[in-house]
């Protein structure tokens, strides 16, 4: 194998697991230590510059980052990186002072952003510093777009929502609400140099089953139902509710029509339990409020009789699998299941809606009447028009909402000033040594098992009575403290200088995980298996290092080493060391 360049920056930054499965590359061993040191508000702003809304994500998240931290590697549970970040928000001080300045002469360049959802925030957040003048339109009557219609407030006040969407409208945003936007070619005409489209997926989906014609009073979408809660316009619901889907859409409608009196609650999803979309937390939130779910299970009609609905008729299936794993739903030939029901909430997915797009603007659209959109840049076939969030490629979540949105505020900075759009800024990297001592290091470097530790929850009567009520309460310092003590701190990297390196074997002898071989190269096939501990997880690279005098190689299996820093400690030669490794994403004007 050749040696590894460590040079390039995209080496390390692929073993810090958890900032490179997040859509914004938050660096989060960062944050966590500056919570470990309670540093909140410095925690805070390292995350408000990656993930902008760190009290919302840090309630809300999808969490892509936990599944892929290394501390999962040592015990079951993965450090709860999403509610550190809430420790963080919920412990900071006023952050005013190091919001970026907004210059008081414009720079003459106009950008339109249609949706005042997480993706064009971001991109506002982006340009305002740079002086740009912005126009945010939006049918709500406030910022935050799905965050706002979407998202219950047990799980997210709206004092918390208001204050991180406030930080960006702050910055001299005209934002017009209570506007729906009707025709993308009346913006154009108004001759804003870029336009931004971040409208999300308003539009759910249903299910045209036999009797749905009579039953349409007593059916509603999943979301829009959800909406009509946030809104306001609706503070109850029937006693008995059939919430139909398996996503995280479907555990908001069944946990809140609990709270709004629904007394025989059920989800019924036609996969298995295990197959579902939803985040296991929130199938857990759920079951823990007394909602039960019913797995294969197919909707098949609903059930009228003498004009009145009645219910829905199920019908029973199994999952089988073929040998490349594709699922078929096979009836079990069992009776039709009943389920008596008063509401029908229909939470089986979303989709995109552009009938105010009209179609001779210069937009080409695809697959699914999508518009083509550059994955890169954002930008569509029109130059102009950059989408972003689920507007562009259909339903995800806010963090790579926002991850889109910081690529398309470079983007459109790049457009307005005449330049290739395709030439990205290169990310902020640092790699400096932690060495404090021959034995001492400027992190904490043990590794001790340590199970994650439980948010705790409001009483369950408490948080059933109103829906208003936070359902999690969140960690508090102490508790916050001993979990960030739980991160393996990925980011402080095992760097090998070969010329030092005297083949005395030290770090092999010393090292937990036996991730460190002295051996003969070779083909990376052969190589992983002759190493000390065989080397399996081919998504993880090898570290192999220059030509050693005995024409040997260092091969460390960067899958399963701890950062732990016992071989730099015991190396005789520093030909180890403990180098921190910040990457930074580029923002707009960076």
């Amino acid at each position: 194998m050749k040696q590894t360049d460590t040079q390039n920056p995209e080496y390390f930054h692929k073993v810090v697991d958890c900032q490179y499965a997040c859509p914004a590359h938050t660096p989060v061993p960062e944050y966590i230590r500056l919570i470990a040191a309670e540093r909140y508000t410095d925690a805070y702003m390292v995350n408000w510059e990656s993930n902008v809304f760190p009290g919302v994500l840090g309630r809300t998240c999808d969490r892509p980052c936990e599944p892929a931290c290394r501390r999962g590697r040592v015990e079951e549970e993965p450090v709860a990186i999403c509610r550190l970040k809430r420790v963080a928000a919920d412990n900071k001080e006023d952050i005013s002072d190091r919001l970026p300045k907004i210059p008081s002469k414009k720079n003459g360049k106009r950008i339109a952003l249609i949706g005042a959802g997480p993706a064009s925030l971001t991109v506002a957040r982006g340009l305002a510093p740079l002086g740009y003048s912005i126009d945010i339109y939006d049918n709500q009557f406030a910022g935050g777009g799905m965050m706002r219609s979407q998202i219950p407030s047990f799980r997210l006040p709206a004092e918390v929502l208001d204050e991180e969407v406030n930080y960006i409208l702050d910055m001299g945003i005209n934002a017009t609400f209570d506007t729906y936007v009707d025709s993308l070619k009346s913006i154009l005409d108004k001759d804003y140099d870029a336009v931004f489209v971040g409208t999300g997926a308003p539009k759910g989906r249903g299910l045209n089953l036999p009797g749905l014609e009579d039953a349409s009073e007593h059916v509603h979408l999943g979301i829009d139902w959800l909406a009509s809660v946030a809104f306001e316009h609706r503070d109850s619901v029937d006693k008995k509710v059939l919430v139909l889907g398996g996503g995280n859409t479907a555990m908001d409608c069944c946990r809140t029509s609990k709270r709004l009196g629904g007394e025989d609650v059920r989800v019924v999803v036609r996969s298995p339990f295990e197959d579902m979309k939803a985040s296991p937390w929130e199938k857990e939130d759920a079951m823990h409020e007394g909602i039960p779910i019913y797995n294969n299970h197919v909707p098949k009609e609903f059930v009228i009789k003498d004009g009145k609905f009645l219910g829905m008729h199920f019908e029973k299936v199994e999952a089988v699998y073929d040998e490349a794993g594709k699922r078929s739903l096979v009836p079990t030939d069992e009776p039709l299941v009943f389920m008596e029901a008063d509401t029908v909430l229909m939470a089986i997915g979303q989709d995109n809606a552009f009938p105010w797009v009209e179609r001779d603007l210069g937009i080409e659209f695809g697959k699914w009447d999508m518009p083509v959109v550059d994955p890169v840049t954002f930008q569509s076939t029109n130059p102009k028009v950059f989408f972003g969030g689920d507007a562009a490629f259909g339903p995800e979540n806010v963090i790579t909402a926002v991850a889109h949105g910081h690529q398309a505020a470079i983007s459109i900075d790049l457009f307005c000033q005449g330049k290739d759009v395709t030439q990205r800024p290169a990310p902020g990297v640092t790699l400096s040594s932690q060495k404090m001592g021959v034995h001492e290091w400027s992190y904490d470097n043990s590794v001790e098992s340590d199970q994650r530790h439980v948010v705790p929850l409001a009483p369950l009567e408490v948080a059933l009575s109103d829906r208003k009520v936070e359902a999690e309460l969140g960690f508090d310092r102490p508790t916050g403290f001993k979990e960030a003590e739980r991160c393996l701190n990925c980011d402080v990297q095992t760097v090998f200088d070969a010329p030092r390196c005297i083949e005395c074997d030290a770090c092999v002898d010393i090292c937990p995980t036996d991730c460190i071989t002295f051996t003969d190269n070779g083909e990376e096939t052969d190589l992983r298996a002759r190493l000390t501990g065989p080397a399996g997880n081919l998504a993880q690279d090898l570290y192999v290092s220059a030509d050693l005098p005995t024409a040997r190689v260092m091969v460390k299996d960067e899958d399963v080493c701890l950062h732990c820093g016992l071989c730099a400690e015991r190396c005789p030669t520093s030909a180890w060391d403990m180098q921190k490794f910040l990457y930074n994403v580029m923002k707009a004007g960076q």
